[in-house]
């Protein structure tokens, strides 16, 4: 098994942490790739607006998430558990006894590998692992790592790799943080890893949660669902956008409604009911049974309490999952949106999207009527707002047309 070990401050992790890790496992062939925050980094003080250990060990899990390469990239709290400062040869060390005969790879930067041979037990670290650094900028070249390369492999019989990684944004930490506390910063950053800094008001950010710009609000969102949702929700903001457009509704508020429509899906049953509870939000018989079903609320009371959406946002939400009678333009673009956005991919998805921007209507009752079929075939109870939806469009006239060739 070979083994890739990448740790760091990550105060906060950036988009350069996360190339570098793409990087290496594809260039590598890791088998398994261990991101490890540092408790106390022996090379440096952690600076006063510092995230806590547990904040960075957050921040690296959503850079791990980001990789979606689950099971193969995993974060360990090693450093942080043992307290004190983070030497890299005891970590290696404690690695070697848990994963036996494994070809170890430690992952460092630039200022790192020019350093290495400076560090504690520098011998230790470089029997132990092989040595992989990178170039931060287009700048950097054979002769910035060739001497360094050779020095290690003849003192130290080395194995170094280097990588380099083209149109990188070189960013340090440091710099990072003072844009950050200025209001900038998010071009730097993974989204969740930005929605994570402006939500707990990390670096000075101090993010008005209820007046965030689009790009902000995004990135809140994806910081609270796992990286693999993140597709989904871009695709349903986009889709109810365009069909915004194609039927004369609000597009802002069918960006935000699209943006924020999961933000809670992978919560607990017992958060879900905690939350509506503590808004008013009442829960049916049905809903109380089935967790699937409580995002739509507790999604809903996120929008309005945390982020000061307004009514018509509020209602799209809570009605996308189970459609009502009689609804507003902008719900039934969010039920249809979420129903067949770009990613979808099942037997009737096209059909449904051609009528989406021929006979709105129309395409609502599809997707209803594509859910009683689905819920009966999987013998599972239809929620009773989704009969009164489908029963109430058809007593008033809709029907499903064919779409013409």
């Amino acid at each position: 098994m070979k083994i890739g070990v990448y740790g760091g401050t990550f105060n906060p992790p950036h988009m350069g942490h996360f190339k570098a890790a793409r990087a290496a496992v594809s260039v590598l062939k890791l088998d398994k790739l261990i991101l490890i925050p540092a408790a106390i980094p022996p090379h440096k003080s952690l600076p006063a607006d510092s995230a806590t250990a547990e904040e960075r060990l957050a921040m690296t899990q959503y850079l791990a998430d980001s990789l979606l390469l689950p099971g193969q990239v995993e974060v360990s709290a090693m450093e942080i558990e043992r307290g004190g400062q983070s030497y890299s040869a005891q970590t290696l060390r404690e690695l070697s006894e848990q994963y036996p005969g494994a070809e170890l790879w430690l992952l460092v930067g630039t200022d790192m590998f020019l350093t290495l041979h400076l560090w504690q037990d520098a011998q230790a670290v470089m029997h132990m692992a092989g040595i992989c650094t990178f170039g931060r900028t287009e700048q950097d070249s054979e002769s910035v790592f060739a001497p360094q390369r050779e020095f290690l492999s003849r003192t130290y019989q080395a194995r170094v790799t280097v990588i380099t990684l083209p149109r990188i944004v070189d960013v340090s930490s440091t710099r990072l943080r003072e844009v950050l506390s200025r209001g900038g910063g998010g071009e730097y950053l993974l989204p969740p890893v930005y929605g994570y800094i402006l939500r707990t008001g990390l670096y000075g950010t101090d993010a008005n949660l209820k007046r965030l710009e689009i790009a902000e609000l995004r990135a809140c969102s994806l910081s609270m669902v796992r990286a693999k949702r993140h597709d989904h929700i871009l695709g349903v903001e986009e889709e109810a956008v365009r069909l915004a457009r194609r039927w004369g509704a609000d597009t802002e508020y069918a960006r935000r409604a699209g943006i924020l429509h999961d933000c809670t899906k992978y919560w607990t049953g017992q958060r879900h009911k905690q939350l509506c509870k503590m808004c008013g939000q009442e829960l049916d018989e049905l809903e109380q049974q089935t967790e699937k079903l409580l995002h739509a609320k507790s999604g809903a009371c996120i929008a309005r309490t945390v982020f000061g959406e307004p009514d018509e946002v509020y209602d799209a939400i809570l009605w996308h999952t189970t459609g009502k009678p009689d609804m507003t333009l902008l719900e039934k673009i969010l039920y249809v949106a979420d129903y067949m956005e770009p990613n979808r991919k099942f037997e009737g998805v096209d059909r449904l999207r051609d009528l989406a921007y021929t006979d709105l209507d129309s395409a609502l009752l599809l997707g209803l009527e594509m859910t009683v079929l689905d819920m009966e075939v999987r013998c599972k109870r239809i929620h009773p707002m989704t009969w009164e939806a489908r029963n109430w469009l058809k007593a008033h006239g809709v029907t499903i047309e064919e779409v013409e060739p």
